[in-house]
Protein backbone atom coordinates (compact mmCIF):
# COMPACT_ATOMS: atom_id res chain seq x y z
CA UNK A 1 0.00 0.00 0.00
CA UNK A 2 1.00 3.62 -0.98
CA UNK A 3 2.17 6.25 1.71
CA UNK A 4 -1.24 8.42 0.53
CA UNK A 5 -3.18 4.92 -0.10
CA UNK A 6 -2.43 4.62 3.72
CA UNK A 7 -3.58 8.12 4.64
CA UNK A 8 -6.50 8.03 2.83
CA UNK A 9 -7.86 5.18 4.56
CA UNK A 10 -6.88 6.60 8.06
CA UNK A 11 -8.57 9.92 6.98
CA UNK A 12 -11.98 8.17 4.97
CA UNK A 13 -13.53 6.97 7.90
CA UNK A 14 -13.33 11.11 9.37
CA UNK A 15 -15.75 11.93 6.00
CA UNK A 16 -19.06 14.22 7.30
CA UNK A 17 -17.11 14.34 11.35
CA UNK A 18 -15.38 17.75 12.66
CA UNK A 19 -11.83 17.51 12.03
CA UNK A 20 -10.57 20.33 13.51
CA UNK A 21 -11.01 23.90 15.77
CA UNK A 22 -8.63 26.36 16.15
CA UNK A 23 -8.00 28.71 18.63
CA UNK A 24 -9.65 31.97 19.32
CA UNK A 25 -7.45 34.72 17.43
CA UNK A 26 -8.72 38.27 17.66
CA UNK A 27 -8.69 40.83 14.60
CA UNK A 28 -8.12 44.18 16.02
CA UNK A 29 -8.01 47.54 14.67
CA UNK A 30 -4.24 47.29 14.24
CA UNK A 31 -4.57 43.89 11.85
CA UNK A 32 -7.28 45.54 10.18
CA UNK A 33 -5.46 48.80 9.10
CA UNK A 34 -2.37 46.33 7.96
CA UNK A 35 -4.50 44.61 5.53
CA UNK A 36 -5.84 47.31 4.37
CA UNK A 37 -2.68 48.82 3.70
CA UNK A 38 -1.62 45.75 1.73
CA UNK A 39 -4.48 45.39 -0.10
CA UNK A 40 -5.31 49.25 -0.93
CA UNK A 41 -8.85 48.86 0.72
CA UNK A 42 -9.21 51.83 2.54
CA UNK A 43 -12.92 51.78 2.51
CA UNK A 44 -14.15 54.08 5.90
CA UNK A 45 -15.89 50.90 7.55
CA UNK A 46 -12.44 49.11 7.55
CA UNK A 47 -10.50 52.33 8.45
CA UNK A 48 -11.96 55.04 10.64
CA UNK A 49 -13.64 54.18 13.49
CA UNK A 50 -14.82 57.72 14.04
CA UNK A 51 -17.20 57.75 10.93
CA UNK A 52 -17.67 54.37 11.17
CA UNK A 53 -19.51 54.57 14.23
CA UNK A 54 -21.22 57.62 12.86
CA UNK A 55 -22.87 56.36 9.67
CA UNK A 56 -23.14 52.68 10.05
CA UNK A 57 -25.00 50.40 11.69
CA UNK A 58 -21.99 48.16 12.66
CA UNK A 59 -20.98 50.41 15.98
CA UNK A 60 -17.42 51.01 14.67
CA UNK A 61 -15.12 49.41 12.19
CA UNK A 62 -15.33 46.10 11.04
CA UNK A 63 -12.91 43.82 9.17
CA UNK A 64 -12.49 42.95 5.13
CA UNK A 65 -14.47 40.03 4.20
CA UNK A 66 -10.98 39.06 2.59
CA UNK A 67 -9.48 39.19 6.13
CA UNK A 68 -11.88 37.40 7.37
CA UNK A 69 -11.22 34.44 4.92
CA UNK A 70 -7.55 34.33 4.85
CA UNK A 71 -7.10 34.25 8.40
CA UNK A 72 -8.56 30.10 7.06
CA UNK A 73 -4.54 29.66 6.75
CA UNK A 74 -3.81 30.38 10.30
CA UNK A 75 -6.82 28.20 11.13
CA UNK A 76 -5.88 25.34 9.36
CA UNK A 77 -2.05 25.39 10.36
CA UNK A 78 -3.44 25.53 14.01
CA UNK A 79 -6.15 22.67 13.79
CA UNK A 80 -5.56 20.42 11.44
CA UNK A 81 -2.44 18.17 11.32
CA UNK A 82 -0.90 16.63 8.04
CA UNK A 83 -1.51 13.21 6.93
CA UNK A 84 0.96 10.95 7.61
CA UNK A 85 3.55 11.14 5.07
CA UNK A 86 2.05 14.43 3.79
CA UNK A 87 5.09 16.71 2.61
CA UNK A 88 3.13 19.84 1.78
CA UNK A 89 -0.40 21.31 1.07
CA UNK A 90 -1.26 23.20 -1.78
CA UNK A 91 -4.40 25.49 -2.28
CA UNK A 92 -6.75 24.51 -4.24
CA UNK A 93 -9.53 27.08 -3.81
CA UNK A 94 -13.31 27.41 -2.97
CA UNK A 95 -16.27 25.76 -4.31
CA UNK A 96 -18.42 28.28 -2.42
CA UNK A 97 -17.88 31.33 0.51
CA UNK A 98 -20.44 33.32 1.83
CA UNK A 99 -19.98 35.99 3.90
CA UNK A 100 -22.77 35.71 6.53
CA UNK A 101 -21.85 38.52 9.60
CA UNK A 102 -19.58 41.40 9.91
CA UNK A 103 -16.34 41.16 12.38
CA UNK A 104 -16.29 43.65 14.25
CA UNK A 105 -12.68 45.42 15.28
CA UNK A 106 -11.51 43.99 18.40
CA UNK A 107 -13.52 40.72 17.94
CA UNK A 108 -12.32 37.16 18.14
CA UNK A 109 -12.32 34.46 15.49
CA UNK A 110 -11.67 30.96 14.94
CA UNK A 111 -12.33 28.19 12.67
CA UNK A 112 -13.70 24.98 12.66
CA UNK A 113 -12.63 22.20 10.01
CA UNK A 114 -15.64 19.09 8.96
CA UNK A 115 -13.82 16.99 6.18
CA UNK A 116 -16.34 16.75 3.64
CA UNK A 117 -14.50 14.40 0.85
CA UNK A 118 -11.56 12.80 -0.64
CA UNK A 119 -10.22 11.85 -3.87
CA UNK A 120 -7.15 10.31 -5.05
CA UNK A 121 -5.76 12.48 -8.38
CA UNK A 122 -3.14 11.08 -8.61
CA UNK A 123 0.10 8.47 -7.17
CA UNK A 124 0.86 11.88 -5.17
CA UNK A 125 -1.86 14.20 -4.83
CA UNK A 126 -5.09 13.74 -2.70
CA UNK A 127 -8.04 16.40 -3.24
CA UNK A 128 -8.80 17.02 0.69
CA UNK A 129 -12.55 19.13 0.28
CA UNK A 130 -13.33 20.72 3.82
CA UNK A 131 -16.46 22.63 5.37
CA UNK A 132 -15.06 26.03 7.01
CA UNK A 133 -16.80 27.52 9.29
CA UNK A 134 -15.23 30.72 10.96
CA UNK A 135 -16.79 31.62 14.25
CA UNK A 136 -17.10 35.40 15.89
CA UNK A 137 -16.85 34.78 19.71
CA UNK A 138 -20.48 35.56 21.17
CA UNK A 139 -21.94 35.58 18.13
CA UNK A 140 -24.69 33.00 17.10
CA UNK A 141 -24.53 33.38 14.26
CA UNK A 142 -20.39 32.56 12.31
CA UNK A 143 -18.58 35.24 9.77
CA UNK A 144 -18.39 32.89 7.40
CA UNK A 145 -18.58 29.68 5.62
CA UNK A 146 -16.79 27.71 2.86
CA UNK A 147 -16.39 24.20 1.25
CA UNK A 148 -12.36 24.51 0.78
CA UNK A 149 -10.84 22.36 -1.64
CA UNK A 150 -6.86 21.76 -0.70
CA UNK A 151 -3.88 19.35 -2.58
CA UNK A 152 -2.30 16.92 0.14
CA UNK A 153 0.55 15.80 -2.01
CA UNK A 154 2.70 12.99 -1.39
CA UNK A 155 6.55 11.69 -2.27
CA UNK A 156 6.54 9.35 -4.66
CA UNK A 157 6.98 6.09 -3.06
CA UNK A 158 10.41 4.51 -3.66
CA UNK A 159 10.84 1.12 -4.96
CA UNK A 160 10.78 -1.84 -3.20
CA UNK A 161 12.65 -4.89 -3.28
Amino acid sequence: MSILDTALALRSPLIGKQVGISPWVLIDQARIDAFAQVTDDQQFIHTDPIRSKAETSFGGTIAHGFLTLSMASRFAIDAIENLPGQIMNLNYGFDRVRFLTPVPSESYIRGRFILENLEKKSTTHLKVVMSLTIEIKGHDKPALLANWINIAVFPEDEVRQ
